[in-house]
């Protein structure tokens, strides 16, 4: 990414860039079905949203709708996924091999959106030297090698909750620029540092609370 355009991308509001994800998908079932064209309302309609907040969102990434036509839906999807970052890969490491990560592991839709992950690390002797989805295990203490090795920059954190901070300190210091934290604690990292928080708990209690009070 040039620098205009990583200066760009951090002007972006947090909601924008979550909602650009959704339309992109939504972009690709349309290709898929041969359309050529959408227009803002259409994606609002589909998104849930204003299509002002629609055009908004998307005069983000420096694309404009024609007239009364709406949106070149192939360019559309170039756009997008070059500017989300899913047209270059990552490569990942995975620290913490229990049933999340393994999951994780699995889930080969990743590489889809330019995420590799590339090896998974775990305290477990009995997990080392296993191949789980063609992804090779190791143990924990052979991260600052492989690191070397493969030169990843993103680290996945699935550990136990009471090994996070402990585990984020030791990959941070392995080199690791970005951390997407699945445990429901909130590591503490130096500024330099990416952090994306996604805690399914989190998301859990506000499912709960709003299925509580449609019943009461």
């Amino acid at each position: 990414m040039a620098n205009d355009e990583m200066k760009q991308f951090w002007k972006v509001p947090e909601p924008t860039l979550r909602r650009l994800p959704w339309y992109l998908a939504f972009l690709k079932l349309m290709k898929g079905r041969g359309e050529t064209f959408v227009s803002s309302t259409q994606i609002a309609k589909e998104i849930n949203v204003d299509s002002s907040q629609v055009a908004k969102d998307l005069s983000f990434v420096n694309v404009t709708g024609k007239t009364r036509v709406g949106y070149e839906i192939c360019t559309l999807v170039d756009v997008l996924e070059n500017f989300l970052g899913f047209t270059s890969q990552h490569k990942a490491f995975l620290f913490g091999v229990g049933s999340l990560g393994a999951a994780l592991l699995h889930d080969s839709g990743l590489n889809q959106y330019g995420l590799e992950i590339v090896a998974g690390f775990d305290v477990k002797e009995e997990l080392a030297g296993k191949l789980i989805n063609g992804i090779p295990v190791y143990k924990m203490d052979d991260f600052p090698a492989k690191q070397k090795e493969y030169g990843a920059t993103i680290g996945i954190i699935t550990v136990p909750v009471e090994s996070a901070q402990e585990v984020t300190e030791y990959i941070i210091s392995g080199g690791i620029q970005a951390l997407w934290n699945f445990t429901p604690f909130r590591i503490r990292v130096p500024k330099h540092i990416v952090v994306q928080n996604t805690s399914m708990y989190a998301h859990l209690a506000v499912m709960f609370n709003r299925l509580n009070s449609i019943n009461h």
